[in-house]
């Protein structure tokens, strides 16, 4: 157990789908302010452990704990209450709203006046553009549809919003997947600094030197089982390639 204490810890997690098991007994757990890789290759059952964390998919057996309390993950808005956030790849934004809209898409601003809400466009776009800012993100308008933003820009856009809505820990599906060499550099370099806020964060991955380069730990799926757990300097990534080409341990 890290010494910073434990945020999430999982404990035999199983998942089967009719006849084909996902997960089978998974432990899983993450610390407080630290970036654990989670990887393997296609059909390890990375993508299924996320879902269940993020309270998409139920398991069929196992405890989920949070913050030392059991808990039921039964929906995703139950996992961002708790404040549990996943960015997709594609970073689930709308490409054709404004960056501002995005941002705050499902937790809008309102002002209230008598019975009757508005969107309180104002203080969002004044909020928007001083976190984003405050963060490193300076975006040529907050009016601008995000179709215009780049895929590392992003990416940062909703981390960033993640951050701004509290999040303890983030789900990072593939954040450096289609990225340019310089974009991925800068999505890296963000994720560290989300871990300096205190903020924990499991990135999924097939690209082994990319995570490597921010993790701290290591957990290896292989056929819906953990084959493999590791510290950084207890491995490199040749080493954790190696893990998921033959899938076992050597």
């Amino acid at each position: 157990m890290n010494v910073k204490g434990t945020l999430m810890k999982a404990v035999n997690i199983s998942k089967s789908f009719g006849k084909i098991q996902a997960l089978k007994n998974v432990d899983f757990q993450i610390s407080y302010g630290e970036i654990v890789g989670l990887v393997g290759d296609n059909g390890a059952g990375k993508s299924t452990l996320v879902k269940i964390l993020s309270g998409v998919y139920q398991p069929d057996e196992g405890e989920i704990f949070f913050e030392g309390k059991k808990v039921s993950l039964s929906s995703p808005a139950i996992a961002r209450n708790l404040g549990i956030e996943t960015v997709y790849q594609d970073g689930a934004l709308i490409p054709l709203m404004s960056i501002w809209r995005n941002f705050f898409l499902g937790k809008e601003i309102l002002n209230r006046k008598f019975f009757v809400k508005t969107l309180d466009k104002k203080r969002m776009k004044e909020e928007c553009a001083s976190y984003l800012g405050s963060i490193g993100i300076r975006p040529l308008s907050l009016d601008k549809e995000v179709a215009i933003l780049s895929g590392g820009e992003r990416q940062a856009v909703s981390i960033g919003r993640a951050m701004y809505f509290k999040a303890k820990l983030i789900f990072l599906d593939e954040p450096t997947a289609a990225l340019s060499i310089r974009e991925a550099e800068r999505v890296l370099q963000f994720i560290s600094e989300v871990r300096k806020a205190g903020i924990s964060i499991v990135f999924i991955t097939h690209n082994i030197y990319h995570v490597y380069t921010v993790a701290d730990r290591f957990v290896i799926l292989e056929r819906g089982k953990k084959i493999g757990e590791f510290n950084k300097e207890e491995v490199t990534p040749e080493y954790i390639m190696d893990i998921i080409r033959s899938g076992r341990v050597k």
